[in-house]
């Protein structure tokens, strides 16, 4: 009986801890993240509906970032459109790993912003069992040639498939 006591108290402390992660992440996502996006960015023209993402055919990055936010019953929260797009293309779901692991991709990559580093401060300290996912998002990212010029709203009509072999290479360097 105290196996089992001992696994249940296990279960119940790892499921404390994802649900005080998750918090943090919706945090900085809602109270951090999107404060800054409005402070830092101009208003982006993101001319997209959900209705309208719904009807691009099925194969389509914005069909993707529809279907996205249905399975994950997400918002399009103004400002994080850009994040969501990404999150389709680098194939991150949005968990806290895969929030983190996405953060750590663009890190390397070049995107140095306080969401970012924030994010994956808070990923290396606080969720040790995923440090090897996180490495390797870090990896990825650095070997990825640079994403900072794409147009994200401009991907939208394009065939998933192809933007992602376009944009997920290695760098020339």
């Amino acid at each position: 009986m105290s196996g089992f006591l001992s696994i249940h108290t296990a279960n119940r402390y790892h499921m404390k801890l994802q649900l005080y992660r998750e918090r943090v992440l919706v945090f900085l996502t809602h109270k951090i993240g999107m404060p800054y996006f409005r402070m830092v960015r101009k208003p982006l023209d993101f001319r997209y509906s959900l209705a309208v993402l719904e009807s691009l055919p099925p194969d389509t990055v914005g069909r993707g970032l529809f279907d996205f936010l249905q399975q994950h019953h997400l918002e399009l929260l103004p400002y994080y459109e850009k994040h969501d797009i990404k999150h389709i293309i680098l194939d991150y779901p949005p968990t806290e790993k895969g929030e983190v692991c996405l953060q750590c991709f663009m890190l390397a990559n070049g995107r140095y912003t306080l969401p970012v580093l924030l994010t994956v401060l808070f990923g290396f300290c606080t969720m040790p069992e995923y440090w090897r996912d996180f490495g390797k998002a870090l990896q990825r990212g650095y070997r990825n040639k640079s994403l900072q010029q794409v147009k994200w709203f401009d991907l939208l009509p394009f065939n998933m498939q192809l933007v992602r072999e376009l944009l997920l290479q290695p760098s020339e360097i």
